[in-house]
C-alpha cells in the first residue's frame, strides 16, 4: 500500500509539474513558448475523412486535437466529468494554447449544464492568464428534457456565453460539421467577438437541422416522403452551408480540414500583439 500511495503521489507531481508547464509565473505574463520541430505549415490529409458522410455517426474530436496541436501532444483537463465537451492545453508552434471542443462521442456533443460551466471556467482561466482559445465546434445544440430545464441550462449556459464575450485573449474557432441554434452562438462565435472563425466545407450552420427544420415549416407535407425529402435538400443548400454563414460575415473563411493547423498557426500569429479593453466598470454580472 505504502508503494502504490508513493506512486500515486509521484503521478500527481508529475501532473502538476506538466500543467504548470503551460502557465505564465503572472496573470501580468505572457504563456511561455516553448521550442518545437513542429512546423506550422503541416497539413494532415487524413483529416479531410474524420468527419462521417453520415451526419448522425459519431467521430472522435480528440483525434483532430491531437492531429493539428505540436507533436500530438494535449493535456486535457477533467477527462472524466462532462465529457461531451473536451478542455485542455496545448502548444501550437510552440506557443500555449487553450483547448475547448465538442465531442459527437458522448450525447452527440450537445452542450448540458455540466458542459457549459466546465467550458466556461476553462475559458475564463485562460483569460485570466493571457492563453489564447482554440474552439473545435460541432454542436447540435443545448440538451433537451425537463431536467435540464429544471437545474437551469439556460442560466448555466449563459456563463460560457458570458466567458466567451469578456474574453479579451485571441479566440480562433473551426466548425468542423454541426453548428445550430443558441449552442453555435455561445461556442465562441463572431457574434461572441470571436477573431477569426473558420469551417469545413461540410459545416452546417443554421437555426437547426435541415430535418427537423422541415418538418417543422412544412408540415402540411409530412404524408409526402419525396416532397420532405425535396424540401430538406433545398433546406440545405440555402441556409445549412458555411458559404450563406461566410457571405454574411459569421465565418472568415471556408477552410479544407488538412489545412486547419496552417490557418491556426497562421492566425494565432497575426493576434499575437491583440490588445482589447472592456468597456471600463467594475466588473460585469455574470450569471451566478
Amino acid at each position: 500500500m505504502a508503494d502504490l500511495s508513493f506512486e500515486n503521489d509521484v503521478e500527481a507531481l508529475l501532473m502538476l509539474r506538466r500543467f504548470f508547464n503551460y502557465l505564465p509565473l503572472s496573470n501580468r505574463e505572457k504563456a511561455p513558448c516553448r521550442p518545437s520541430g513542429d512546423p506550422g505549415t503541416r497539413l494532415d490529409y487524413s483529416l479531410d475523412t474524420l468527419v462521417p458522410e453520415n451526419a448522425n455517426k459519431p467521430y472522435d474530436i480528440k483525434e483532430l486535437i491531437l492531429k493539428v496541436v505540436d507533436d500530438g501532444d494535449f493535456f486535457e483537463l477533467q477527462p472524466d466529468y462532462a465529457k461531451n465537451i473536451v478542455t485542455g492545453f496545448a502548444r501550437m508552434e510552440g506557443q500555449t494554447v487553450g483547448i475547448v471542443a465538442n465531442q459527437p462521442l458522448v450525447l452527440a456533443g450537445c452542450l448540458d449544464i455540466k458542459s457549459s460551466i466546465k467550458a466556461a471556467r476553462f475559458v475564463r482561466f485562460c483569460d485570466a492568464f493571457n492563453i489564447p482559445v482554440v474552439t473545435f465546434v460541432d454542436v447540435p445544440g443545448f440538451m433537451p428534457g425537463t431536467s435540464q430545464e429544471y437545474g437551469g441550462i439556460i442560466k448555466h449556459g449563459a456563463k460560457l456565453l458570458y466567458a466567451y464575450a469578456e474574453a479579451t485573449v485571441p479566440k480562433i474557432t473551426v466548425i468542423t460539421r454541426k453548428a445550430y441554434g443558441g449552442a453555435y452562438d455561445v461556442m465562441a462565435s463572431k457574434h461572441l467577438r470571436g477573431d477569426v472563425n473558420f469551417a469545413w466545407p461540410n459545416a452546417e450552420i443554421a437555426v437547426m437541422g435541415a430535418k427537423g427544420a422541415v418538418e417543422i415549416i412544412f408540415r402540411e407535407d409530412k404524408g409526402d416522403p419525396e416532397k420532405l425529402a425535396a424540401r430538406e435538400a433545398e433546406y440545405k443548400a440555402r441556409f445549412a452551408n458555411p458559404f450563406i454563414a461566410g457571405s454574411r460575415g459569421f465565418i472568415d473563411d471556408v477552410i479544407q480540414p488538412h489545412e486547419t493547423r496552417k490557418r491556426i498557426c497562421r492566425s494565432l500569429s497575426m493576434l499575437k500583439d491583440k490588445k482589447l479593453e472592456n468597456p471600463w466598470r467594475k466588473h460585469g454580472n455574470i450569471p451566478l
